[in-house]
């Protein structure tokens, strides 16, 4: 399969060969609500927390005394059904994390890419280089290549294998942007595929993209 190659003015300038088995695979949707689903799970803090009976301040007097008031007999005004008590089944911290096997998430994410090509909403530019960090030249390339709303994906090489470092000009450009965002190839999800419904790639961002995911 073949990509088309833009400039930063949205000049065609080539094309880019890339694997089918990464941008031209099967679209299952079935697996897009999986690892959502996941994702957005690992991604709750789990901090909420009730107080229990136990863990409430007061309560240590006896409400009224055993007998004789009418009433049943109440050894604390701290129980559950007493307003100002701890809870009965409070929530305690826990994580909500959870694991799906890789091979699944690999074919989830081809199949997240492989329709983003299949509608024509990705867009491959030879680079994305900037003299300086400038959020309004950022968003004046983005008009030029006509994208409204997409990842941005670049990288540099780093001396660490499997490890790229950022475009740190382009990544702090981007980051004030709501309907952009800047990751590295190894950062790229499913649930940002699909939310922000688009990509820019550069080639160099694209080979390491295609090499992570091919192998």
């Amino acid at each position: 399969m073949k990509l088309d190659l833009y400039n930063l003015t949205n000049e065609k300038i080539g094309e880019v060969e890339v694997s089918d088995e990464v941008f031209g695979a099967e679209v299952r949707p079935y697996l897009f609500h999986e690892v959502v689903k996941m994702q957005l799970a690992s991604r709750r803090r789990g901090t909420h927390k009730g107080k229990t009976r136990a863990e409430v301040s007061g309560g240590g007097k006896k409400p009224f005394k055993q007998k004789g008031t009418g009433n049943a007999r109440q050894g604390t005004s701290r129980a559950p059904h007493f307003v100002g008590g701890g809870r009965a089944f409070a929530r305690r911290n826990r994580d909500y994390s959870y694991s799906l096997n890789k091979k699944k998430m690999r074919a989830a994410l081809c199949s997240a890419l492989s329709m983003i090509v299949s509608e024509g909403k990705i867009k491959v530019v030879d680079n994305f280089e900037l003299d300086e960090i400038k959020t309004k030249a950022v968003v004046n390339t983005l008009g030029k290549l006509e994208v409204s709303r997409a990842l941005v994906v670049d990288c540099k090489d780093s001396a660490r294998e499997y490890t790229t470092l950022n475009n740190e000009n382009l990544r702090l450009s981007v980051r004030n942007l709501q309907n952009y965002k800047y990751l590295r190839p190894e950062g790229v999800n499913v649930y940002d595929v699909l939310h922000y419904g688009g990509v820019v790639v550069t080639r160099e961002g694209l080979n390491k993209l295609e090499a992570r995911l091919k192998g």
